[in-house]
């Protein structure tokens, strides 16, 4: 027969381990920008070298450097975007992907309304919340 752990000494000892997580994945974050800003240094210093001698590629013997062009696009008016959107049913445009918290309204105000093809996945989970006194 298993020992029962008091509620107040489990809900302790996720909160500990919840900050201990938050202490670890900060120093990960400190230390991965660290070496994230070492490697633009370098990748400043290749594109300068492409360009400066003109090519989109270098070998070496310990990899290939390729230059390349990356385009981000991205709109600072949804209104007008949904509008082109739909007035040139171009879906397409947008990525696939459900809004949830809109789904879930929708689906509360008319539970009948279930689009087809939606899937759903619903289970129960826990939220602590640290105490007032923090210990």
């Amino acid at each position: 027969m298993t020992e029962e752990i008091p509620v107040d000494k489990l809900v302790a000892a996720y909160i500990k381990m919840r900050d201990k997580r938050a202490e670890l994945l900060r120093e990960y974050e400190d230390q991965d920008e660290a070496v994230k800003q070492q490697m633009e240094v370098v990748e400043g210093r290749l594109l300068d070298l492409c360009k400066t001698i003109g090519v989109d590629s270098l070998k070496t013997k310990h990899g290939t450097v390729m230059r390349g062009v990356k385009t981000r696009y991205w709109t600072s008016d949804w209104q007008s975007m949904h509008n082109f959107i739909l007035e040139n049913k171009m879906p397409d445009l947008l990525e696939k992907r459900i809004s949830q918290s809109t789904m879930k309204q929708l689906l509360d105000e008319n539970p009948d309304m279930m689009p087809p093809g939606v899937n759903v996945d619903s289970k129960y989970s826990v939220t602590i919340r640290r105490s007032a006194s923090g210990s």
